[in-house]
């Protein structure tokens, strides 16, 4: 299982334009834990979550085994090329309260 957590998260880093680099300081690791992760150490929920921000998608997308559904997720995915660590996090962050306000539209328009 975390083999596709690896995969999933090396599919999105390289659509992202990151290196492990990158990834590894946005995380507070280091590039070779990021290489790790990418095959299939298992990656601790924190960091999991971390990267679910990021990549502006739910956590368990990262165990998605299906290529069609993750070639899709992939592909919203936007190209992050020298972006530093702080650049990443506000991203993370501005996504996190897009998607909240999404959803609190969603529920008062169902009310």
């Amino acid at each position: 299982m975390e083999t596709i957590v690896g995969k999933n998260i090396k599919l999105f880093r390289d659509k992202l334009g990151l290196t492990q680099e990158m990834l590894a300081e946005y995380l507070g690791v280091s590039r070779a834990q990021v290489n790790r992760y990418e095959n299939g150490s298992i990656v601790p929920t924190d960091k999991l979550t971390k990267l679910a921000e990021l990549f502006s998608i739910d956590e368990y997308d990262f165990y998605e085994e299906n290529d069609a559904i993750m070639t899709t997720n992939v592909a919203f995915a936007f190209r992050a090329n020298e972006l530093s660590k702080d650049d990443l996090i506000s991203i993370a962050s501005f996504k996190k309260l897009a998607m909240n306000y999404l959803k609190m539209q969603q529920a008062l328009s169902n009310e």
